[in-house]
């Protein structure tokens, strides 16, 4: 898989999917916005849930965002369609350096990815790098087909809020 998607306010920045080996995968996007603002969407609870659901998942909420983004720190999404049923996603951080990387672990399956969000300044712009490693092909396969569809959507979301064209 490798996917350009293209933002709808300008051609320069896009969003990049690749497929890296067996059990990797990489999304690059470039900001136009500080890596110190791009963090600060990833590690605010009130900012992370104004982007981070696809609006093309129409129902689904995010219901609940506990974020202790630092090394150490646990996180908690729950997400839902409105009634009882919700399906939690969580782990722990096992690296934050603020502004530059946030590293965690995503524990509600034995399939669970470790994360790697990396913030790299480029003039008045960030390179965003998403690296996930799975623990096996069949893992990646399934992200592949299920929860990485979204990632570019997603980017473009925070695309929207950084350049004030969200919500």
């Amino acid at each position: 898989m490798n996917e350009q998607v293209n933002d709808a306010a300008g051609a320069q920045n896009r969003t990049s999917v690749e497929r890296k080996g067996d059990r990797e995968l990489v999304v690059t996007r470039t900001f136009d916005a500080s890596p110190s603002t791009v963090f600060r969407a990833w590690s605010q609870p009130e900012l992370f849930q104004r982007w981070w659901v696809p609006k093309s998942a129409p129902g689904i909420l995010l219901v609940s965002c506990e974020m202790d983004v630092r090394t150490g720190g646990k996180y908690r999404l729950e997400f839902g369609a409105g009634g009882s049923d919700t399906m939690a996603f969580y782990g722990k951080y096992l690296e934050v350096v603020p502004n530059e990387r946030i590293v965690w672990t995503n524990d509600e399956g034995e399939e669970g990815a470790v994360t790697t969000v990396t913030f790299k300044g480029q003039g008045e712009k960030t390179l965003l790098t998403f690296h996930e490693i799975y623990p096996s092909k069949e893992a990646l396969e399934e992200a592949l087909q299920g929860s990485a569809t979204a990632l570019p959507e997603q980017m473009e979301q925070l695309d929207a809020l950084l350049s004030g064209r969200g919500e």
